[in-house]
């Protein structure tokens, strides 16, 4: 069983982040509350190539915190982890959102 994914090209693996069901004060939270789809960024493949052969880097790192969408990416079950892969578009999109 792979211990490691190492995404090719220009995908991230990234980890969801589930929120919390209580306060730090004890207070339950409803489930119908609206959650915020985050995650961690796993790992990062090395880029992909233009027409001319150059590396396009991806610009996010290890340990980021992205926004993610509802819907897309590729669920993948790591022993108890659940990681989604997504494309290097996708995460100059949902990068720009922080700065």
């Amino acid at each position: 069983m792979a211990k490691r994914l190492i995404p090719s090209f220009n995908r991230i693996l990234v980890e969801k982040i589930i929120p919390p069901s209580k306060t730090n004060s004890g207070i339950l939270l409803p489930e119908k509350t609206p959650k915020l789809n985050s995650g961690k960024v796993v790992a990062v493949g090395p880029g992909a190539l233009d027409r001319d052969g150059k590396l396009i880097p991806v610009n996010l790192k290890e340990g980021d915190t992205v926004l993610l969408p509802e819907y897309g990416g590729t669920e993948v079950k790591l022993g108890e982890k659940e990681l989604v892969f997504f494309s290097f578009l996708l995460s100059v999109i949902l990068f720009s959102l922080f700065f």
